[in-house]
Formats: structure tokens, C-alpha cells, sequence
């Protein structure tokens, strides 16, 4: 299974999150590396149980504001559709050899 990973935080005990996807969009998760002293094991953990209300965690506040980049990124900008005409096509005289339409 090939997974990717994105650092999402890195504790200042060595503890480090990362978002992670699978071979699958839908696969999608976080992975918790615990510090090598503290003898945990790495966790995988559901987005809904890692994002879950009342949880004020740094790592939580920084998948958040990953989250947020992504819409700021975006600035307002309407998605594109390779379906939809080019602009100020609709007015376009017919090709030759085109019918005109009248719709």
C-alpha cells in the first residue's frame, strides 16, 4: 500500500503528526509518531477522531489551519469546467460550415 505524508507538527519532545493518504482518496488518516524515550508505538488515527470537537490540541490547530491555507489559496476563485464555452463565445458567429443554432 502506497501511502504519502505531509508533517503536520512536530512537538518539542520529538512527537511528530502527519497527514497521510492512501492509495485511495477516501484512505486518508493521521499518523502519530510518539518520541523514541517514551517507548509508544505509531498510531493511526481517523481524520474524524483527530479533528473531533473539544480536542485543543497544537498538532489539531495546525491540520486546521492547513485546512484554511487551502481556501485562502483558492482566493474566491470559481472552479473551471473544460465543458463550459470560452468566454464571449455564446455572441460567436458560426464557423463556416456550421450550422447556426437558435437556442
Amino acid at each position: 500500500m502506497v501511502t504519502k505524508r505531509t508533517l503536520i507538527y512536530a512537538s518539542s519532545n520529538g512527537d511528530r503528526w502527519f497527514l497521510c493518504v492512501g492509495e485511495e482518496p477516501a484512505d486518508m488518516f493521521i499518523y502519530h509518531e510518539p518520541n523514541d524515550p517514551s517507548g509508544g508505538a505509531p498510531s493511526r488515527i481517523k481524520l474524524s477522531t483527530f479533528l473531533a470537537p473539544g480536542r485543543g490540541s497544537p498538532e489539531r490547530l495546525m491540520l486546521l489551519r492547513l485546512i484554511g491555507s487551502l481556501v485562502e489559496m483558492a482566493d474566491g476563485a470559481l472552479p473551471t469546467s473544460p465543458h463550459a464555452p470560452e468566454p464571449g463565445a455564446a455572441g460567436a458567429e458560426p464557423s463556416p460550415g456550421e450550422a447556426a443554432s437558435t437556442t
